[in-house]
């Protein structure tokens, strides 16, 4: 499973940072252990929740379950996603999101989800976080 370039980097630093982060994702638990150790990041986060352990996106419970596990408010969460069901789960869940339009889907499908920005490609995304997280 490649990564874009900078990702290892950009969360190595955000963790380094004492970020706190976690994965919901529409893949089975096998499949992110799979993408977990291909790509050395499993360390790098504290808890995950996965379509077959819950509700499905765009079902906020993923989240809820996450903030729940790592003791953290809904204030304090950022969902970042590049589909409308993450972006959607993010508002059922009343956190806020930012939208990344290089992935599954584009800047008019992320759009009326109301993100706080969206990012291009992920330097965008990675700049962006830089100077607002």
């Amino acid at each position: 499973m490649p990564l874009f370039d900078g990702v290892t980097e950009t969360i190595k630093a955000l963790h380094a940072a004492g970020f706190w982060m976690t994965v919901a994702t529409g893949k089975s638990r096998k499949g992110l252990e799979r993408a977990f150790d291909q790509s050395g990041l499993r360390g790098y986060f504290h808890a995950s929740r996965c379509a077959d352990e819950g509700f499905s996106k765009p079902h906020p419970g993923m989240v809820q379950t996450l903030m729940n596990d790592c003791g953290v408010s809904a204030e304090r969460t950022l969902m970042i996603g590049d589909t409308s069901h993450d972006l959607q789960m993010a508002l059922n869940a009343g956190v806020a999101s930012v939208g990344v339009t290089y992935g599954a889907h584009g800047a008019e499908t992320l759009t009326p989800c109301q993100p706080l920005y969206l990012a291009h490609d992920f330097k965008d995304l990675a700049a962006w976080l830089n100077s607002h997280a």
